[in-house]
């Protein structure tokens, strides 16, 4: 060879060392965080298993990573999508200096930010991961952002257990047809799982194959080793790129790296004893591999080729935090160096969305108007602003996200075809990135699961930007807008699959999520001008799917947990209450009411006003909530009610919804709109007569 291959030999080999060394110094961690935890338990298995991929990739001067400001924009990312592995990142992201060690102590206790599962509270982790399958939507999304300027690259690590997911090879197909090259996949496979740490439950047979003839570029390598994990990273991250990503398939087993048969189990209680061994003989292996590096870099000698490979590997051993302590030219030692903090609280987001509002429609009364078509309008507006973006999921007709953002910016403008899954995951990376990230299908069609993984991690971040010295600002919340399409009756005719008469209090389950339903064309705008004063957070907006009759005004302000009196005397006998095209309905109830003198105030909900709806229970007036859902308004009455600690008086309250005979939720099968408001009892003659007879004492 010549004399600059025997150098670069030379140096790959000193690399590959180093990271040995560095591997034992994380798995010592990582056995210490076990030992004092508040449980005494780790996900071992996988966690050990993941340190070569893991540390390879932190060490191995791969990444183009800042541990001050994690949120700079332009740095490579990554997503740690098999959670259980979080014992092992901690350890690392602890060694770098993205918090102090100290946060390793007492994890999962309720004093630590060190969960069982990671999250962005802890600094440097952008998502919350644990459910498995989801991190390499998130992952791909954010591929998606690091295509644009300023580049950079994505890497997931990833279990071989959850790639029996369906979620994933939504995203892996997704991944190789938006041609991304610039992602990274690490498959620990180590060929257990939580029920059987000796196999998979369900065998992936060829899993190179699988990956390849979906138009990945694929690396099988033996995971047991750095040079082949190295070796698969550097031609990922150097060679010439050809569209496709990549998968690095390393092939381990889990536990690896420890020496006990105890360390092989999927999640383990350590007793002490245990533990120490463990440490003890972690740090021998550590003491033997120092030695085998110290012999290797002394005969390189001290100048020419060999001199110059000793002081790259001096360098390279710094960004690991070692130190290869030199006494009379002769390398003694290779000491863990502790380094400070560094990570610093992220600048503050401007989320704001600039536009002109002059150029917004201008909806005609006289005229009915489609949510799809209002939406359209408004976001050619809106997607000026570059901090846009809209994801549909073969639904766009239905959203107008599509339409009205790709008028502006096809490449802003995301379909993801019959995926919503991998969707809401894309969705949520581009929210972490500072977009304001409008998502849209059909109401019953989002994935609960997906949007209680993203709400955990939105709530994570809220507590890291209250928390003193916490990594995030103002403005690192995420700002994701739900367009939630056909809620209530308006599917009608589709079936019972596609009727959103409960998803409204399904997701009201989920925390930090506002729920809004829209009336009213002019209230639709409203609330998209709400929602782009940036900072809102989750919103799941219900939008009608036929056109509607304007009932506000043009310049119509939206304010969250505000109702809106749209109809009141001061002798009404009955207020309605209602959202959505029920509001429609309630105001024809009202007019036919009063051909026979009764009184009626009319109320639109679009969000819960918990004050207006006990300021009306205490009126004494007869109260009717009419909605076309199995009664998600009539449930947060009842809760307003209890927890105001008010005497009830169920003969003023009449609720008048979806729900069956007995008040029991069920599900609403194919029908004309017409006929559901018959079925149910909320057309406007209908809610007339009740009313009437309500009041007759009958």
């Amino acid at each position: 060879m010549r004399v600059t291959e025997i150098s670069e030999y030379l140096r790959r080999v000193g690399l590959t060392r180093l990271l040995e060394i560095k591997d034992a110094d994380i798995r010592i961690l990582t056995l210490e965080q076990c030992r004092e935890a508040i449980d005494k338990t780790i996900h071992i298995g996988g966690a050990f298993s993941a340190t070569i991929p893991a540390v390879a990739l932190y060490y191995g001067g791969l990444m183009d990573y800042d541990v001050a400001n994690p949120t700079k924009q332009g740095q490579d990312l990554f997503v740690l999508s098999k959670g259980h592995a979080v014992a092992t990142m901690a350890s690392i992201y602890a060694d770098l200096g993205y918090f102090d060690r100290s946060v390793l102590k007492n994890s999962r206790g309720a004093g630590s930010i060190l969960n069982g599962h990671p999250g962005p509270i802890l600094p440097g982790f952008h998502i919350s991961t644990g459910p498995l399958g989801q991190g390499l939507s998130v992952a791909e999304g954010l591929a998606l952002v690091g295509k644009k300027i300023p580049h950079y690259d994505v890497f997931c690590l990833n279990g071989d257990g959850e790639l029996q997911e369906g979620i994933i090879w939504e995203a892996v197909m997704f991944s190789s047809y938006k041609k991304l090259d610039n992602l990274c996949v690490m498959v620990d496979k180590n060929a257990g799982q939580l029920d059987d740490t000796k196999q998979l439950v369900f065998p992936l047979l060829d899993l190179d194959k699988r990956f390849a003839c979906f138009g990945w570029r694929v690396f099988n390598v033996d995971g047991t080793q750095y040079s082949t994990v190295l070796e698969a990273l550097q031609a990922f991250k150097y060679n010439p790129r050809d569209g496709r990503p990549t998968a690095i398939i390393c092939r381990t087993r889990k536990g690896f790296g420890g020496f006990s048969s105890f360390m092989t189990d999927h999640k383990v209680t350590m007793p002490d004893v245990m533990t120490e061994q463990e440490l003890a003989l972690q740090t021998q292996r550590r003491v033997d591999r120092m030695a085998g590096f110290l012999d290797f870099f002394n005969r390189l000698g001290i100048g020419g080729e060999g001199g110059v490979v000793r002081e790259e590997l001096r360098a390279l051993a710094k960004g690991m935090n070692l130190d290869i302590v030199i006494e009379e030219k002769k390398a003694v030692e290779v000491k863990t160096v502790v380094v400070p903090v560094k990570t610093r609280p992220a600048p503050p987001r401007n989320k704001k969305i600039a536009y002109d509002a002059g150029q917004l429609p201008q909806l005609d009364k006289k005229k009915e108007h489609a949510a799809v078509g209002v939406i359209t309008a408004a976001m050619k507006v809106f997607a000026q602003d570059p901090k846009v973006v809209s994801l549909d999921a073969d639904l766009a007709s239905t959203s107008g996200l599509e339409a009205g953002v790709g008028f502006v910016d096809m490449n802003r403008a995301f379909n993801v075809g019959v995926a919503e899954p991998n969707m809401m995951g894309i969705g949520e990376a581009f929210a972490v990135m500072g977009y304001n990230t409008w998502v849209s299908t059909f109401c019953p069609f989002f994935d609960w699961r997906v949007l209680r993984r993203i709400a955990i991690g939105y709530q994570e971040r809220l507590e890291a930007m209250v928390t003193k010295g916490g990594w995030l600002s103002e403005g690192h919340g995420l700002d994701i807008t739900y367009i939630a399409t056909a809620p209530n009756f308006e599917a009608n005719t589709n079936g019972a699959t596609h009727m959103g008469n409960d998803d409204n209090l399904i997701f009201s389950g989920i925390a930090h999520l506002k729920i809004i339903d829209v009336s009213c064309p002019n209230q639709l705008l409203g609330i998209m001008k709400w929602i782009m004063e940036g900072n809102k957070g989750l919103v799941y907006v219900r939008i009608m799917r036929a056109p509607a009759g304007v009932i506000y005004d043009s310049g119509f302000q939206f304010e969250f947990g505000r109702g809106y009196v749209l109809k009141e005397n001061p002798d009404d006998q009955v207020v309605i209450i209602s959202s959505g095209r029920g509001v429609h309905e309630a105001l024809a109830a009202a007019g036919e009411l009063e051909k026979y003198g009764v009184k009626v105030g009319v109320v639109d909900m679009p969000s819960i006003d918990e004050k207006l709806l006990l300021d009306l229970y205490r009126s004494g007036k007869l109260l009717v909530v009419a909605e076309h859902n199995n009664g998600y308004i009539w449930a947060e009455y009842q809760k307003a009610i209890f927890k105001s600690k008010e005497t009830i008086d169920t003969v003023r309250l009449l609720s008048i919804n979806g729900l069956d005979a007995s008040g029991r939720p069920q599900f609403i099968h194919s029908a004309t709109y017409q006929e559901l408001l018959q079925q149910f009892g909320l057309s406007p003659g209908q809610l007339a007569e009740t009313i009437k007879q309500k009041l007759d004492g009958k």
